[in-house]
């Protein structure tokens, strides 16, 4: 059992939550009932199921991997991926939440904490293992 991996799953997995939650009813419900272009807001809605799947589906290979369900050598390019995704993601956010022109953006933008994590667990699993 590789522990960076089950910890890094159970990140994930906690961050699935906060989006099924927290995200539905700050963000995918408001910007649904916001009065703006119907086409930008259906392409809002399915960029929020986008990430929605690729949430789910990295947790699920993340606690995959922590059991050895999947060899090492199968899985280390789609760990990698899955790292390289979140660490994006962390840094992506920070950039907008320091250029942003709203007060408290890095209180209302704090997922990047998660993906950070579960990035650097992914990458201590790949490494250390």
């Amino acid at each position: 059992m590789n522990i960076y991996f089950l910890i890094a799953g159970i990140i994930a997995i906690l961050t699935c939550i906060g989006h099924f939650t927290l995200g539905k009813t700050r963000f995918l419900t408001p910007m649904l009932e916001a009065d703006f272009d119907p086409i930008a807001k259906s392409v809002m809605h399915c960029v929020f199921h986008y990430i929605s799947v690729f949430l789910v589906l990295s947790a699920l290979v993340l606690l995959a991997c922590s059991f050895a369900m999947v060899s090492s050598m199968q899985s280390y390019g789609l760990l990698l991926f899955i790292a390289l995704n979140f660490v994006l993601f962390a840094i992506w956010q920070i950039y907008i939440g320091y250029f942003a022109e709203m007060k408290g953006a890095f209180r209302s933008m704090f997922q990047w904490i998660f993906f950070a994590l579960v990035s650097a667990f992914t990458l201590a699993g790949i490494l250390l293992n």
